[in-house]
């Protein structure tokens, strides 16, 4: 009995060991589940305090250009491309833009309208509905720029902008678009990227002058469409491609990668300068220039007969050339006078020609300064640079003299290392020569252009030929010459300069001038009235430069391009429409004015122009656009799309 009492008690505690094991583990079950509960609550107020990410990417997305709001990306496109003439998906495919691409145009684009700027032509509208009025599509993607091929897009313009985490979800069986959440947060925010890069590319930059110091173009530009490519096979944007084998921790972190953009626009505009500054090593140009009487007499009568002024000052040439104004101001009395020459062969011929004159200085650099006593000092180097190449006391210049102007005034100009060197080196109280600058707009009619000649060759008609010319000349600027006699319209400033107070951005500009017919363009007799109604066929630009009396008391000087003056090698810059307007004055004879504006039937009585001239994404080069409206007797409107000009 004592034996089976024992057996049955250890029974009954291996039974109540197996019980309370049990009981145990159900414990420990119910301890987990507590605790996976916990942490998914926890997950989900770190989700809460996230923003919720979850309602983030469902939340409203707001249209690039006007507050409408759409719940899907694509229906929102479809928005933009009928109402904005922006197609998204039709940009994205013809210019081949990556998931990066696509991320830097919406935030470009947000930034533009933020501006009251047009996304396309860069021309900024007085308020937000002008520039809904104003939008239109891309004339041509031929080699288009993209002006958002900067990094600094990468930082989204609105903090938390849906749009840009779901621009590629309505696109379906596209695997090159995708990139993880990971590289969709570290891209949004600019805290993710190295403090070392940043660092990195500050350092660099610095030795390209950045736009804030010396007003040259940014110093890692709008790269060109060759320059995308080129980028593309190494890079995106500064990430490593999203090729085979690429990752998304490579995509942000590689820090080596991160300066190849930067890189190449260095060497782009290092190139650009190279050949630049090489163009003038010839001596041809210099005396094309020199040759050119309107020019050199006006910078001989601004030094020579303004001896207050000259005698005994410290002057600096910017861009010296051959060294004609160095000379210049050394016959009138400068008591030194710095000439700064990028181009190596033509710093040595203008040391060389000082020299041979008597007038080049020992402080000269190269070998013609030995046993030298004049007051001409040549350096070689670029005027951003010259810290390096010579020391100049700051705002230690009396005078600061520069023949900087290019075709269309700002074409391949030096204005932006004149106010590098007028804000470095120029005493508060001294003078710049030239003072002041002008651009000037007229209509001019069939006479400035070619189809005239090609009509009658010999006795032959060749007018398909003249044609077809102006129309090409609808998408180039021409520079080229126009007599006075084929202006058609009255004359109006465009833009004007005050280069002793102007800052670097002001050379980006938009104006807006009014034009009417010009009263001796048109003939009143109503009996020839298809002479009455002249037809305008574009708009010229001129510049005058002006040495006025602000320094110049004793001899003020114009310099003057103009097609109502002696010609210059600078010329006329001609932007033609792409058909000619005929205007009037009054309400013509024979027209019923049911016509449209601008036609035969309905001559315009003015004409209303909003011109933008911007330095452009390659250095050196400008881009133009050209709105026109015609304006009929009645108060009618009517309006041509925009034109884009590129000088480069």
């Amino acid at each position: 009995m004592a034996t089976d009492y024992k057996q049955e008690e250890n029974g009954v505690v291996a039974l109540r060991k197996e019980r309370e094991e049990d009981d145990i583990d159900l414990d420990l079950d119910e301890e987990e589940d507590e605790e996976d509960q916990q942490n998914w609550e926890d997950w989900n107020e770190e989700d809460d305090e996230d923003g919720d990410d979850e309602n983030f990417y469902d939340s409203e997305m707001l249209c690039l250009f006007c507050d409408s709001l759409y719940t899907c990306s694509n229906l929102l496109f479809q928005h933009c491309a009928s109402s904005h003439h922006f197609d998204f998906n039709a940009i994205k495919k013809i210019l081949s833009l990556d998931f990066y691409g696509c991320f830097k145009l919406i935030n470009y684009i947000r930034f533009q309208v933020s501006e009251k700027t047009c996304w396309c032509c860069r021309i900024t509208c007085e308020s937000k509905q002008e520039l809904q009025h104003h939008l239109h599509e891309v004339a041509s993607f031929e080699n288009y720029k993209l002006p958002w091929d900067d990094d600094k897009y990468l930082t989204p313009f609105m903090e938390e902008d849906p749009l840009l985490y779901s621009f590629g979800d309505d696109e379906e069986g596209e695997d090159d678009g995708y990139v993880p959440e990971k590289v969709l947060r570290d891209v949004g925010s600019s805290e993710k990227v190295s403090n070392d890069d940043n660092c990195a590319i500050e350092q660099f930059s610095s030795k390209l002058k950045s736009p804030l110091e010396n007003g040259e173009w940014s110093s890692s530009p709008e790269s060109d469409i060759k320059t995308a490519n080129l980028l593309e096979k190494s890079t995106v944007n500064g990430f490593v491609g999203a090729g085979e084998g690429a990752s998304s921790h490579q995509k942000v972190k590689d820090r080596q990668l991160s300066l190849s953009s930067a890189e190449v626009a260095a060497n782009e505009i290092k190139d650009i300068n190279k050949n630049y500054f090489g163009s003038y090593s010839s001596f041809g140009i210099h005396r094309e220039m020199i040759s050119d009487k309107v020019r050199t007499d006006a910078y001989r009568r601004a030094i020579l007969e303004n001896p207050s002024l000259l005698k005994g000052a410290v002057v600096m040439d910017v861009g010296c050339g051959t060294g004609i104004l160095s000379l210049f101001a050394a016959q009138a009395g400068a008591s030194r006078v710095i000439a700064v020459e990028a181009s190596k062969k033509m710093a040595s011929v203008a040391a060389q020609v000082a020299k041979d004159n008597g007038l080049l200085s020992s402080e000269s650099s190269g070998e013609a300064k030995h046993h030298c006593t004049g007051k001409i000092e040549v350096v070689q180097a670029m005027v951003e640079e010259l810290e390096n190449a010579k020391r100049i006391k700051p705002e230690s210049v009396d005078v600061l003299l520069s023949e900087w102007m290019g075709y269309c005034l700002l074409y391949e100009s030096m204005l932006s290392s004149v106010l590098y060197a007028r804000d470095k080196w120029l005493k508060p109280s001294g003078a710049i020569l030239p003072d002041t600058a002008t651009i000037f707009v007229a209509g001019f009619g069939r006479g400035g252009t070619s189809l005239p000649f090609w009509e009658n060759v010999y006795g032959f008609n060749m007018s398909c030929i003249g044609k077809e010319v102006v129309e090409d000349a609808a998408q180039l600027p021409l520079v080229d010459t126009i007599d006075g006699c084929d202006i058609v319209t009255e004359t109006q400033v465009l833009q004007s300069f005050d280069l002793v107070t102007m800052k670097h951005q002001e050379m980006d500009f938009t104006a807006k001038v009014e034009l009417a017919p010009k009263s001796d363009a048109l003939v009143d007799d109503p009996a020839e009235l298809s002479s009455k109604m002249g037809k305008c066929h574009g708009l010229v630009l001129w510049f005058e430069t002006g040495f006025t009396k602000r320094f110049c008391r004793e001899m003020p000087t114009i310099l003057s391009t103009s097609p109502n003056t002696p010609k210059t090698h600078w010329s006329q810059t001609i932007l033609t429409f792409k058909e000619p307007i005929t205007m009037g004055k009054g309400k013509q004879v024979g027209s019923d004015g049911s016509g449209a504006v601008g036609s035969d039937a309905c001559p315009a009585g003015r004409l209303q122009s909003r011109i933008s001239i911007v330095r452009g994404a390659q250095h050196r080069s400008i881009d133009i656009s050209m709105e026109i409206s015609a304006i009929g007797p009645d108060g009618r409107r009517r309006s041509w799309p925009v034109q884009m000009f590129k000088m480069e």
